[in-house]
């Protein structure tokens, strides 16, 4: 199964300048308790963003196009399709937007944290979901609080088969 996993807001912003549109305790929890212990897949920007390098007890595999990157406890592809490969299963997409959107056509799973917020300063942008294509399988809405800034939901979608 591929499953893509993303923090989401109004008009499909996903980062400025590199990073998350800004911190969601709870969104980085359900990340950590769904991705832990399975292969997770990233572009190699995705991985640089990574405050302390290669994600600890999960599988790691960086797609990048410069044959000479290395990085402690990372596997290496050049292509989505290489690491998907590699991944021999399960993986989970983690981003960025290029890797997304090569993943969406070929996804099995949506794991969103949808914020309810804009961010008018959002440089990268999660590619347009097309509601037509998921089945809509959980969903759980919070109202903002002191360790995340805006209203949210965590929603899973299906691909209608």
């Amino acid at each position: 199964m591929i499953s893509i996993i993303v923090a989401i807001a109004r008009e499909g912003a996903i980062g400025k300048g590199g990073d998350l549109l800004c911190h969601m305790s709870a969104d980085l929890r359900r990340f950590k308790a769904i991705t832990t212990g399975h292969t997770v897949v990233m572009g190699r920007k995705t991985y640089d963003s990574l405050p302390k390098g290669a994600l600890p007890n999960r599988r790691n595999i960086v797609v990048t196009r410069n044959a000479s990157f290395a990085a402690e406890r990372v596997e290496t592809a050049h292509s989505l399709d290489e690491a998907l490969r590699l991944a021999d299963g399960d993986a989970f997409i983690i981003g960025g937007a290029e890797i997304y959107r090569l993943a969406m056509p070929i996804a099995d799973r949506l794991y969103l944290t949808e914020i309810n917020a804009e961010f008018p300063d959002a440089d990268t942008f999660f590619p347009t979901i097309d509601k037509s294509e998921w089945i809509l399988v959980e969903t759980e809405t919070h109202a903002a609080d002191d360790k995340n800034p805006y209203p949210y939901a965590f929603t899973t979608y299906d691909r209608r088969h």
